[in-house]
């Protein structure tokens, strides 16, 4: 049996990571979100309560770590291992000692790296019966940002493996600056959905919507690689492009026709024995022959979730696209692994 076997239940309760570096706006944004109408079903999980203003929104305690917010959310602290967390959550709402939910928001600390809170959604067969990694969300500082991102591995990290980065601080950022840190942000992770989130003001649905693994611009034919430099022409910063981001490459492939599922389970199981300890994340959509929908893929370093089957496409592009964010790999070597397989599969019999 294939350690990449599908796995056709799509009924586990999706998971949203909101990351980014220190002073970003996370704690705005999650306090913007527990005040809104719009969260009610969803449990967020965040690290201390004290730091985010929370009083005029408790309606009942439910524990020392729960209480149930008139937005209709629970939120829960962290303090300790967020694995045993997410299993005594399940158990209680299995058992109907909390209010159900159904999503779950997670706010990592400012100098976390992302990865392995999303590893966790993807190795541990307990949580993983559970709860499902639907995107990863980051917090830029336009003011801040492209120091941290020159300064900080994490920052970099954290921007690379995002489905959607929200860039805050524009209204008091420079114009120039802002643009540029938008461009920087569009080459480090091209697959990422980016907007202007001032003053922590996104609506949940945008937050928690499911993310396809598209890249953020068209691609020209069929295959690019995204080195992670900065396109800022005017740029003078000495380290742009060649501190961290040259060592996090985003390797974005997207291909045409349907393939066989064998095909590309082949070809991810070469991709986690091979560059495994380098693949920060892989997402992506795969187009199956005789299939009417996508298979959801996700990966982190050796690690590989069952694959999900949609009933349908959630766009109306219906290519197969894969997000590769590898750390210190020639992307060439991975998209050359990846025009083979696909040859064999479309050669002439």
């Amino acid at each position: 049996m294939s350690i990449f076997d599908r796995d056709k239940s799509a009924e586990r309760i999706p998971v949203c990571i909101v990351t980014g570096f220190l002073g970003a706006g996370k704690t705005t944004l999650i306090n913007r979100l527990l005040g809104n109408p719009g969260m009610k079903g969803a449990l967020v999980i965040v690290n201390e309560f004290g730091a985010v203003g929370l009083d005029h929104l408790f309606i009942e305690s439910t524990d020392t770590d729960l209480v149930l917010l008139s937005s209709g959310c629970i939120c829960c602290t962290v303090r300790g291992d967020l694995e045993m967390a997410l299993r005594d959550i399940a158990a209680k709402r299995q058992a109907g000692t909390i209010a159900p939910f159904d999503r779950v928001l997670i706010e990592t600390t400012g100098l976390a790296d992302p990865a392995p809170v999303a590893a966790l959604f993807l190795n541990h067969p307990m949580v993983m019966h559970d709860f499902r990694l639907q995107a990863v969300v980051t917090v830029v500082d336009a003011v801040n940002g492209m120091r941290q991102l020159d300064e900080h591995a994490e920052a970099m990290v954290q921007a690379g493996l995002s489905d959607l980065l929200l860039i805050s601080k524009t209204d008091i950022a420079d114009a120039r600056d802002a643009a540029s840190l938008d461009r920087r942000l569009g080459q480090i992770a091209p697959q990422a959905k980016r907007m202007v989130a001032c003053h922590g003001e996104v609506a949940p649905e945008i937050i928690f919507a499911a993310v396809p693994a598209a890249p953020a611009r068209s691609l020209p034919p069929p295959l690019e690689a995204h080195p992670g430099t900065c396109a800022d022409p005017q740029c003078s910063h000495p380290d742009h492009g060649t501190r961290h981001d040259a060592s996090i490459r985003t390797i974005c492939i997207v291909h045409d026709r349907p393939l066989p599922w064998a095909i590309v389970n082949d070809w991810l199981g070469l991709v986690r024995s091979t560059w495994g300890d380098a693949l920060l994340r892989l997402k992506g959509l795969v187009a199956v022959t005789d299939e009417p929908g996508p298979l959801v893929v996700h990966g982190v370093h050796r690690t590989f979730h069952p694959p999900v089957a949609l009933d349908d496409w959630p766009d109306d592009d219906r290519r197969t696209r894969l997000v590769l964010i590898v750390r210190d790999v020639d992307p060439g070597a991975i998209l050359a692994s990846f025009q083979a397989a696909t040859a064999e599969a479309e050669a002439p019999t």
